[in-house]
């Protein structure tokens, strides 16, 4: 079987459409790099509240012990 190869350009476009194939590719680049960067703040979010409240809850007056900051009551 022969392979075939595709050409990355289309036929009849001139350097302005390269020029918004650009910048296609800069939006695209922008908006994956925003969509990971929200991913990985989610996790960040999730996993660090609930020690973020604790070592707040620490550095008090007056000091709590880490049993009295983890009873509910």
């Amino acid at each position: 079987m022969a392979s075939k190869v595709v050409s990355l350009r289309a036929k009849g476009k001139s350097a302005k459409g390269s020029k918004a194939s650009s910048e296609g590719s800069t939006a695209k680049c922008i908006k994956d790099w925003s969509t990971w960067a929200i991913k990985k703040a989610k996790v960040v979010t999730h996993y660090g509240f609930i020690p973020l409240i604790i070592i707040l809850g620490m550095n008090t007056e007056p000091k709590p012990s880490l049993s009295q900051l983890l009873s509910p009551v």
